[in-house]
């Protein structure tokens, strides 16, 4: 289906002038009408930054779609030439360099038509729609009338996706069969008997009360009907599909080089993600040398603890001793809100600037859990009726060490995701993309960054949770080695798992998880690590040149200040904030 508005967005974008007589002006009208246009091509988009204009709709997804909004973006990139950065000021340099970097990422990403592949290990499109109860707001007629509207639109847009990965198989561009199996299990959960046991019925089960009376009749006769005749058969036939086309037809090889175009297309992932220009080979080298560095330390805790059996034979002690381990799914979650509730108290001694929005914690969906990581921050819009959201697996509970919750927690919830994305959607004076904007170097490196933060916070006073911390920072380290390993030098599937599971205390299953994770989203395992060390670097830069001026709570509030950014524009914000600091 084909929109109005984008058309016409489309046209407004195409003027292009020489030079803006106004630059900032001309800025801020591209940047908005851009972001108009983007709402209006991805209402689900809309849909997560409170913007309900478009609720009862679903994208179109065909390839003439995406063909369509790389002219746009290229359309608005030539119009944002036509604007001299030098005439801006640095809030609008900022905001200059992110929606340039983003169109040309855009446009790169339509060019090796990677809609052919929308899946990764964990789920796709299927999984995240499944999630739509919870990000909308259900609170008057419409906003169910909405929902049903959605619902029903659920067959054409899954069949859409079909469709591309169709193309996919048709042209050598899919996921590895080996990180397909099982992957059934983040559909059959929606291909059930009784509308009542589907995760779409909850809304329909219980009304608020400012939804009329008079109309629960007939709304809960609507969910019923789309979720039994839409919804339900749309996964049959998505399950279906997968289990006897997709994956028998799945490529054989796992690294992105084995693509068509892959070596090109995976040195752009690599860009993309770390926003950088180091090669993967210069990547797997830090990698190498970051292994190194850590391993030392781990060797320091085993003298701490007098252990005497070797490292492989620590790594299987702390695998199988039952003392690291929760007994039951809400002794997990309990362990986790505490960590999480005594960050909290430490948060003014680390930041002058703390966020307004909550986060709550809960165990990740049953229906991605199997296939899932240990946890994961889940935002909301700032404006909603729900909180942030820190999710922790309880699904097989051997496999959710209790050494390395301290910095999985300050990783996702605080200081780490939810305290830099709740902060990002409250800046103001801002154009709105850079409020829902997320650079993966940024916020991955932050996420990191937090965790080493606990030092300074007092956490990992046990030397099992330090060995834990510095397992999860080894991790991040591997997976400089293993992403670059798998996707540009040939490694095969099997190599990666043993090289983590040699060097990092996280269970079998969890590393299996991960490998096949990296393995279909190319690249993004870089950003954690990339992020972090210049992060790090950039804070001992203003030590050493502040002295006694430094103040962490104000060096903090100035890597936050402007959101999430590429890292090249982080270290400007840095070098400011030092000279003003002088």
């Amino acid at each position: 289906m084909r929109l109005a508005l984008p058309v016409l967005a489309l046209a407004a974008l195409a003027a292009v002038p020489c030079r803006a007589a106004d630059p900032a002006a001309a800025l801020r009208a591209l940047l908005a009408e851009s972001w108009e246009l983007e709402l209006g091509e991805d209402p689900l988009l809309a849909t997560t930054t409170g913007d309900t204009r478009y609720n009862h709709r679903l994208p179109s997804v065909a390839p003439a779609d995406f063909e369509r909004r790389a002219a746009s973006w290229k359309a608005a990139l030539a119009r944002l030439h036509g604007i001299d950065p030098a005439a801006l000021s640095e809030g609008d340099r900022v905001s200059y360099a992110m929606f340039e970097r983003r169109a040309q990422d855009e446009i790169k990403e339509a060019a090796f038509r990677t809609w052919r592949m929308p899946l990764n290990a964990e789920g796709g499109f299927h999984s995240g729609f499944a999630r739509l109860a919870s990000a909308l707001p259900l609170r008057t007629a419409k906003d169910y009338d909405d929902y049903v509207s959605r619902l029903e639109a659920f067959p054409a847009f899954a069949r859409q996706h079909e469709e591309n990965l169709r193309e996919g198989l048709r042209t050598g561009f899919t996921q590895p069969r080996a990180i397909l199996e099982g992957f059934e299990s983040t559909i059959t959960p929606h291909v059930v008997k009784d509308v009542e046991d589907s995760v779409f019925w909850k809304p329909f089960a219980s009304f608020p009360k400012s939804v009329p009376e008079s109309q629960a009749d007939r709304l809960e006769a609507a969910g019923r009907a789309a979720i039994e005749q839409r919804v339900i058969p749309a996964y049959a036939r998505l399950l279906e599909f997968m289990t006897k086309e997709y994956v028998p037809g799945a490529r054989q090889t796992v690294g992105a080089s084995d693509l068509p175009e892959g070596r090109a297309y995976y040195a752009w992932r690599v860009r993309h993600f770390t926003t950088g220009e180091g090669t993967a080979e210069e990547i797997h080298a830090l990698g190498l040398r970051e292994v190194a560095r850590i391993r030392a330390e781990m060797d320091g805790i085993l003298k701490q603890v007098q252990w005497e059996k070797g490292f492989d034979a620590f790594l299987q002690f702390l695998r199988t001793d039952k003392r690291f381990y929760a007994r039951t799914p809400e002794d997990l979650l309990k362990e986790a809100s505490s960590i999480a509730k005594r960050m909290d108290g430490k948060l003014p001694s680390l930041f002058k600037t703390l966020p307004r929005q909550p986060y709550g914690v809960e165990p990740v969906p049953a229906d991605v859990a199997p296939k899932y990581t240990g946890g994961r921050y889940n935002g909301a819009p700032i404006d909603g009726r729900r909180a942030g959201m820190y999710w922790v697996n309880t699904y097989a509970l051997e496999n959710r060490p209790l050494y390395t919750l301290e910095a999985l927690t300050l990783h996702e919830a605080v200081p780490g995701h939810h305290l830099q994305t709740a902060l990002q959607q409250e800046l103001r004076d801002v154009p709105s993309f850079r409020r829902f904007e997320y650079v993966d170097a940024f916020g991955e490196g932050w996420g990191l960054y937090s965790e080493w933060l606990g030092l300074e916070a007092g956490f990992y006073q046990d030397p099992y949770g330090n060995f834990g911390r510095l397992t999860y920072e080894m991790w991040r380290a591997c997976r400089l080695v293993v992403d670059t390993g798998i996707h540009a030098m040939g490694w095969t599937r099997q190599r990666a798992i043993d090289y983590m599971a040699e060097r990092t205390a996280l269970s079998r299953h969890e590393i299996t998880t991960e490998v096949d994770r990296y393995i279909s989203w190319p690249g993004q395992a870089l950003a954690y690590k990339m992020g972090e060390l210049r992060i790090r670097e950039l804070r001992a830069r203003a030590e050493k040149q502040l002295g006694v001026r430094f103040d962490v709570r104000a060096f903090h509030d100035a890597v936050l200040a402007n959101g999430s950014v590429p890292l090249d524009v982080l270290e400007r914000q840095i070098d400011e904030f030092i000279a003003s600091r002088k």
